[in-house]
């Protein structure tokens, strides 16, 4: 039994290329001569659809689209994800479901039982739970088809901190499996590789079962899907596996044991790298941009973002613009330039101290009396966001913004200033974290210059300003970040013995208070288990505090 694993980059909503992409692997499986090929979850309508399936007209063409591909499946078996309708009389009346295809036709479905709502998982609010999967026998074999959260609720790994009630995984094997299948869309997040390993060799150790794990891989909006599909033993061994970050096509023969294992990256700084960069690249592509604007101020942000977009999207389709004011210094000015150059993007230089002169000029006599202070350096960053905005209009540019997680998070940036923007590509990296891959970037030769990684970070909004005037040591900051955002720990259990209480109070203040920021902020790539985006739900006015 020779199998195929097919890790394909889907749009969401485009029936007509997901369908196509669907049928050139069908092809490519049985030219070498494949039983069977397994896709990721709704790879017929992308993931996730969101409200596209509140659209009665769209759930049918999915399903037409799915018939139609039925019917090219003489001689090889498919397994593919879907959206169906549900047989329920009561709920929700759409299911998350795998079809198999065979000899032309829809020969079984398989709804999804586990549905995620909790994080950027919203599928409770569209799908009903599947109250029943039977295995299907196949090749002489009984199949146990998933969808991705089928497989995340083993108690033996999870313990009493389970999400559901219910195991799938439990329920097939009671009726009797030879070979477990899960068909995923399961979103990238740093160190989650680890934890997802563990978590399904434990699995089909308990089971003894073999798995076959087929997963997503792309960008769609704030989302990256790493793929990283593999076979793996009931020892937990592996014994098949695609690449990570881009589409791959393997072949296991289960008899003759003839296998493709791919290299994926490593863990940390790589796999970050190239997560950035497929999701820019996908989302820029995705939502019909040809070429990115980015404002070049000489710091490490929007050198980390310059140097990702390149790589997404090479160096003809990147524009960086410079624009200086009376208080930027001529190392900043240079160092943008360097960067460029070095880059080899067009580079363009607009001053913008005359206009900042102006804006003074006409609030002048209604800031009587006041001294220089924060209006007055939001004024240059929002002059230079209407700058890229009004390059954006002209030429069709898509501006990128690039502020990092430490700086979202409590408020250090400005509402249409440095915030303006289409996507916010590391908006979910921490400050501490850019200077990690900005040495990654530098491994090999010095790409951003030494001197952006070395000097103190500054938004140079007023003289000799740095960024711990009004900021501790980001050091200091994001792990305290990290433990209230992500971890949801409270002011008394971060501070713990060594970090005083007062401190780590205006440190979540400020993150409560700027909420109405964030909700105004462009959508940003999520790497992190917590992302300030469709995860972060938390309400501008309230009342409670830690």
């Amino acid at each position: 039994m020779k199998i195929a694993l097919a890790q394909i980059n889907t749009v969401v909503g485009n029936l007509k290329s997901n369908s196509e992409k669907i049928l050139i692997n069908i092809q490519k499986a049985k030219k070498l001569e494949a039983d069977l090929i397994i896709f990721p979850e709704l790879s017929i309508t992308g993931y996730p659809p969101k409200d596209l399936i509140e659209h009665t007209w769209f759930v049918r063409k999915n399903i037409e689209c799915l018939k139609q591909i039925a019917a090219q499946c003489e001689g090889i078996t498919v397994i593919i994800g879907y959206i169906d309708f549900a047989q329920e009389t009561e709920g929700k009346k759409l299911y998350n479901s795998a079809a198999v295809l065979r000899d032309g036709r829809i020969f079984s479905c398989h709804p999804k039982t586990l549905l995620p709502t909790y994080d950027v998982f919203d599928e409770g609010r569209y799908f009903a739970v599947s109250n029943e999967n039977n295995p299907v026998e196949l090749f002489g074999k009984r199949f146990g088809i998933s969808i991705c959260e089928d497989i995340w609720n083993d108690k033996l790994y999870w313990g009493h901190f389970r999400e559901y009630p219910r195991d799938p995984i439990e329920e097939l094997a009671r009726k009797g499996i030879d070979i477990l299948i899960n068909i995923s869309a399961s979103p990238f997040t740093l160190n989650k590789r680890s934890i997802k390993l563990e978590m399904f060799r434990k699995t089909v150790k308990r089971y003894n079962v073999p798995l076959i794990h087929v997963n997503l891989v792309g960008g769609n909006d704030s989302l990256i899907f790493d793929g990283w599909s593999f076979v793996m033993d009931s020892d937990g061994e592996i014994l098949a596996q695609t690449t990570d970050f881009d589409e791959d096509f393997i072949i296991y023969d289960f008899e003759k044991k003839e296998t493709e294992i791919h290299s994926v990256s490593d863990e940390g700084c790589e796999r970050l790298y190239r997560a950035l960069v497929l999701g820019l690249k996908d989302y820029t592509l995705k939502c019909g941009f040809k070429k990115v604007l980015i404002g070049l101020s000489g710091g490490i942000d929007s050198a980390i973002v310059a140097v990702l977009a390149v790589a997404a999207l090479g160096r003809n389709n990147v524009v960086g613009v410079s624009m200086p004011s009376q208080f930027s210094s001529p190392e900043s000015k240079g160092d943008a330039e360097g960067l460029a150059k070095n880059l080899g993007i067009d580079f363009k230089v607009i001053p913008i101290e005359s206009i900042y002169h102006s804006y003074i000029e006409t609030l002048a006599l209604h800031f009587v009396g006041t001294p220089f202070g924060i209006a007055e350096e939001n004024i240059q960053a929002r002059i230079r966001g209407n700058l890229l905005m009004a390059l954006s209009n002209k030429f069709g540019y898509l501006v990128l913004s690039t502020g990092n997680k430490s700086e979202l998070a409590v408020g250090y940036c400005t509402l249409y200033g440095d915030m303006s923007g289409g996507l916010a590509v590391i908006s979910d990296v921490p400050k501490t974290m850019v200077y990690e891959l900005a040495r990654y970037i530098n491994r090999e030769k010095e790409i951003i210059h030494k001197a952006i990684i070395e000097k103190l970070p500054s938004a140079e909004l007023r003289p000799n300003q740095k960024d711990t005037d009004s900021l501790p040591e980001y050091s200091i900051l994001d792990p305290v970040i990290r433990a209230y955002v992500e971890e949801h720990k409270s002011v008394d259990e971060i501070a713990g013995s060594e970090l005083d209480v007062e401190f780590v109070r205006r440190i979540i203040n400020m993150i409560d208070r700027n909420e109405y920021k964030r909700r105004q902020a462009a959508p940003g790539l999520k790497v992190t288990g917590r992302a300030f985006g469709e995860g972060w739900r938390m309400p501008i006015a309230r009342g409670w505090v830690d």
